[in-house]
């Protein structure tokens, strides 16, 4: 996972994101991959595009489709869930595509700074 943040925070940097927006996806790359290794159990990749001003994050793993599970009445809710709400307010959209060879999240963050626009 700090791969991920760290290449990700490299590569935005280069393309003159701003701060602000780079910290935003490096905490979204950062649940998402996190997501991708718990419930994925397989490979992940990582892309990101830049185009007319929107960052596109997507990532991909090849695990089998898991259903989506319900918090236990003993779990602690602090402890699960929070990443799927932290990527849904961080995020312009969201799209997640489900297929026998795996799973893609495919985020879009909407890029302030007009410089790399």
């Amino acid at each position: 996972m700090s791969s991920a943040r760290r290449f990700t925070a490299d590569m935005l940097r280069r393309w003159g994101i701003a701060e602000d927006t780079r910290d935003s996806a490096v905490l979204i790359v950062s649940e998402l991959v996190s997501n991708a290794a718990r419930h994925g159990h397989a490979d992940t990749t990582l892309f990101l595009t830049l185009n007319d001003c929107m960052l596109q994050i997507a990532v991909a793993d090849s695990g089998a489709p898991v259903a989506h599970q319900h918090a236990h009445a003993d779990s602690d809710p602090d402890e699960h869930g929070r990443g799927t709400g932290i990527v849904e307010f961080l995020a312009q959209w969201i799209e997640i595509h489900h297929s026998e060879s795996g799973r893609q999240v495919h985020v879009g963050l909407r890029v302030a700074d007009p410089q790399p626009c």
